[in-house]
């Protein structure tokens, strides 16, 4: 999921910082766009909790902060896997990063319509109605079971990405007209080579 108001010296700050440990360098996935397949299947459980997992998790918060975003789905970078990074801080709060793996809601209650974005439809914009709060249960890195809650941004960040996980994209949840003049719009980018 993107976010368009997390500002210049967020994106700085976190590029500046220095992970621990001796896989200090971080590797920045490019974000798979709109149009590839991947996106639109539902990834395959985790079923291995191991250091090749952290190894990839961390890389994708990496590719996250550098794309701006505040969530990202393993299908974002061409892994059809069930697993996805949520920092809705951009990287300020080291506590507010939070690995999903083979997440599932399971309990929403209240609406509210925002506008929202998406690393793989770069771009573009549209306002979705998403769950107001919301209770995840997942693993984590090591594969333990925990559950969350989440409001607003976090509730919807969460409900962005498993939609990932389950071949979703957030044009799905916009109106037939907004979805088509969207679609339009990348077919013509897709033509003149700028997508």
């Amino acid at each position: 999921m993107s976010d368009k108001s997390m500002s210049s010296e967020a994106v700085a700050a976190t590029s500046a910082e220095t992970p621990q440990g001796p896989s200090a360098a971080r590797k920045i996935y490019p974000i798979v766009k709109y149009g590839d397949p991947v996106l639109e299947k539902p990834g395959a459980p985790v079923k291995k909790f191991d250091a090749e997992l952290e190894q990839l998790t961390e890389d994708m918060f990496a590719s996250m902060y550098a794309a701006q975003g505040v969530g990202l789905a393993a299908p974002q970078i061409g892994l059809s896997l069930r697993v996805a990074v949520v920092d809705v801080t951009g990287g300020k709060n080291p506590e507010a990063k939070i690995v999903l793996a083979n997440p599932e809601v399971t309990h929403a209650e209240g609406e509210v319509r925002e506008e929202e974005g998406c690393l793989s439809i770069p771009g573009f914009r549209g306002y979705v109605v998403r769950p107001q709060f919301v209770t995840i249960k997942a693993q984590n890195g090591k594969g333990e079971t925990f559950e969350i809650r989440g409001e607003n941004l976090l509730a919807r960040a969460f409900c962005h990405e498993i939609d990932h996980l389950n071949g979703i994209l957030f044009l799905q949840h916009l109106s037939m007209l907004k979805r088509d003049l969207i679609k339009r719009k990348i077919k013509k980018l897709r033509k003149q080579g700028e997508w």
